[in-house]
């Protein structure tokens, strides 16, 4: 999730937030108008999800990382479209994918090989099974929960993991502000939806560490605007740190890169690998 992805709540709105370069401005929506939290991504947004968000780097350290620990059975949490999810699902293996939004799933559900996965609509709150050996959550999902229900899902799939099972997951390091580079200008495209124009701000974090993020995309042959939120959480290495052991993990590592970089505080991404302990 790439910024975009789990945001708290949705609705539909006479008026709406247009954020030009450097500037914020209330303006009255000239057209049909809706605001969408990633718990119910539109589904036309779906349709090119994957186009913003291809597969690469991030998915080949994660399949690799199935291989490595020969995981038998995986958890990919916040699974999106499925992109990774179905690549995961060799043979022998148990594959679940979960994630909020309804759209999403229905998306996933349509892939070649989606038949292989077990796909459930919610959170770590929703998934019945025990004993993955793998539990992965990409496209820094780990941002999309806000505290404490962050805490919780660590929790949650503490409970649900086999002992020695694996944890894996990135989140962008806070030094690098990432959100600095998240507003821009507005361009178009042409999708199957016909022409669309678009446009993202980001709001400096509070002092939680929450950004609030807005893609906006405006489609030209319906005149509708429809308004994509996310509220992203920067923590830093030590508060992952405390927060993986306090729900009973011991790290193994954390990687400033793909590539299996030992962070130094330096590189945009942090990615953890954090085991349920044995004995």
């Amino acid at each position: 999730m790439r910024p975009a992805a789990i945001g708290c709540g949705e609705g539909v709105s006479d008026m709406y937030l247009a954020f030009s370069q450097g500037s914020s401005t209330l303006h009255a929506a000239p057209s049909r108008y809706k605001t969408m939290s990633a718990k119910d991504y539109d589904p036309r947004i779906v349709d090119f999800y994957d186009e913003d968000n291809p597969d690469g780097a991030d998915h080949d350290y994660y399949r690799s990382l199935a291989h490595r620990f020969n995981a038998q059975r995986i958890l990919d949490l916040g699974c999106g479209t499925g992109i990774l999810t179905v690549t995961l699902a060799q043979s022998g293996r148990a594959v679940i994918g979960v994630d909020p939004s309804a759209s999403m799933l229905e998306y996933a559900r349509s892939r070649p090989g989606a038949s292989k996965i077990r796909w459930i609509l919610g959170d770590s709150r929703n998934v019945p099974d025990h004993g993955f050996d793998l539990v992965v959550m990409s496209g820094n999902v780990a941002q999309h929960i806000p505290s404490p229900q962050w805490e919780k899902t660590l929790n949650d799939l503490h409970r649900i993991m086999h002992s020695g099972g694996m944890l894996a997951f990135e989140s962008r390091n806070p030094a690098c502000r990432a959100w600095e580079n998240w507003t821009t200008s507005t361009t178009t495209r042409s999708t199957r939806h016909g022409l669309i124009s678009e446009w993202s701000e980001a709001v400096a974090p509070d002092n939680n560490g929450q950004v609030l993020y807005r893609t906006n995309y405006h489609f030209m042959d319906s005149g509708e605007t429809v308004v994509q939120e996310s509220i992203l959480t920067f923590r830093d290495e030590k508060t992952l740190g405390y927060q993986l052991q306090n729900a009973g993990f011991e790290i193994h590592a954390v990687w400033g890169d793909w590539c299996r970089t030992p962070f130094d505080g330096t590189q945009p991404i942090m990615v953890f690998e954090a085991a349920v302990p044995t004995g």
